[in-house]
């Protein structure tokens, strides 16, 4: 029998409360503390720095932790890391539900295709200095976990979800004790290096007079954006933004059904496919948009089901939420040995980052290098979102066509990323053959990305 006043009723409930006030706490801080409004930390992430230090607080006092109380069902860092898990799929998820605009002309194919193996480039150089970094470490530290240095392009290059998911895989397949902490600590110390680093970056331009920081802080909605033509009422016998929620869940109830069978098919495999459920999510996604479409087309469904404008806010909330529960379920007691570690990982991951992409965003985008650097390092360094908050400081029309690199990047980003993610599982078993593969195809994206100057040097050598 339930019995509503017992914490096991409440726990969830309580903890999920605890995120989204953590969330306006952090809001009015931003908004009133000079120093942090200036910073451009995300508030997700300060929300999620404000509990850490509080559990950390609760923990020295009580010896403890905090989530795993009674109040919070005694359960709650395992559900804090279960909402990381599935907020990261459900933003991905939303994003991919959401239509597309006309067709691009080449020059904007060719920059497009270029930002997304930028963004793989960019993945495999902190992996292969991450790895290197940690493989050398681990010859002079006793049983150090060889491969966690893949956790850097998982960390910085994709944010919290990922680097927790394969943070998981090598702490529960491959005995790296506190894996998910060190995955999730180099994710936050990411955003926190977006921020600060492209706050430097800003103030050096704009002393240099080289920018002007037009951001005004305000933004305007039209009504085109909220409400297209042919789409469903807003209000009718069933709300528009139950109907997004319900076509997401839709989505994902079919990635779980395809990973349910994966995994009975391969059961090695089954930590590795179940770790991709943003991506198989994606499919589905991209699936039951294409099946909308069609039965549009037909007919057969005279209006529009999906609304990007809700689709947006809907995906913002579940990245919200996977930032804030994935800062707040790191176990900072459970690092102890690695901090030393991971401050190397986060300084070469940083500089590295800030070079790769300056070089190619002046080689290759010469029309608005600034705007595509700044977005760039803000997102292979925190999440979109940073690199969003960066470019809306020196563009914040979104006049340059970076907003809408950063969107359709993601389909080249995942296809030539995908060997990547495969690749980290093979890391722990051997990590040297990992290391070279990691630098073949490193080889192979940066020949991609500048195909135009390497091949038309051989022609003009002809």
């Amino acid at each position: 029998m339930i019995n509503f006043w017992d914490f096991s009723v409440w726990g969830s409930f309580m903890l999920f409360a605890v995120l989204l006030g953590s969330l306006l706490v952090a809001n009015i801080l931003k908004k009133s503390v000079p120093f942090l409004e200036k910073s451009l930390i995300p508030t997700s992430v300060l929300g999620g720095v404000i509990l850490l230090a509080v559990a950390f607080i609760y923990k020295l006092i009580t010896d403890d932790v905090l989530f795993d109380t009674a109040f919070f069902g005694g359960n709650g860092s395992a559900t804090l890391e279960t909402l990381t898990y599935h907020t990261l799929a459900l933003g991905f998820i939303a994003t991919a539900l959401k239509t597309t605009g006309g067709k691009l002309n080449k020059k904007r194919t060719s920059e497009i295709f270029n930002t997304g193996v930028t963004t793989v480039g960019t993945y495999l150089l902190q992996a292969l200095l991450g790895m290197g970094i940690t493989m050398v470490a681990a010859l002079v530290i006793d049983e150090f976990f060889s491969a966690s240095g893949i956790l850097l392009a998982f960390g910085f290059g994709q944010g919290t979800g990922q680097a927790m998911n394969y943070g998981g895989i090598y702490e529960s397949d491959f005995g790296f004790v506190g894996g998910k902490s060190f995955g999730l600590t180099i994710a936050a110390i990411g955003f926190l290096c977006a921020s600060v680093g492209g706050v430097i970056h800003l103030n050096i331009l704009r002393r240099r007079g080289k920018i002007k920081v037009v951001n005004t802080g305000k933004s305007s909605i039209i009504h085109s954006e909220i409400q297209s033509e042919n789409e469903i009422p807003m209000q009718e016998s069933m709300d528009k933004m139950t109907v997004q929620i319900a076509l997401m869940a839709v989505s994902y109830l079919f990635a779980y059904m395809l990973m349910f069978g994966l995994g009975n098919l391969l059961p090695g495999m089954r930590s590795v496919v179940y770790g991709f459920n943003f991506l198989l999510g994606v499919l589905c996604a991209t699936l039951v948009k294409t099946v909308l479409n069609f039965l549009n087309k037909k007919k057969l469904v005279k209006r529009q089901y999906t609304n990007n404008f809700l689709l947006t806010r809907a995906g913002n909330f579940f990245f919200d939420i996977m930032v804030v529960a994935g800062i707040a379920a790191i176990r900072l007691d459970m690092l102890e040995k690695y901090w030393g570690i991971i401050a190397i990982l986060v300084v070469v991951g940083t500089v590295a980052t800030y070079a790769y992409n300056r070089f190619v965003a002046k080689t290759l985008f010469s029309d608005y290098a600034e705007e595509q650097f700044l977005a760039m390092y803000g997102m292979l360094t925190g999440t979109a979102s940073t690199g969003v908050i960066l470019l809306r400081e020196i563009d914040g029309e979104f006049r340059t066509p970076v907003s809408d690199n950063l969107a359709y990047q993601n389909f080249p980003a995942i296809v030539f990323g995908f060997p990547m993610m495969l690749l980290a599982t093979l890391a722990p078993k051997k990590p040297l053959l990992t290391l070279i593969l990691f630098g073949v195809l490193f080889l192979v994206m940066n020949v991609m990305l500048f195909r135009s100057y390497i091949f038309k040097r051989k022609k003009n050598k002809n």
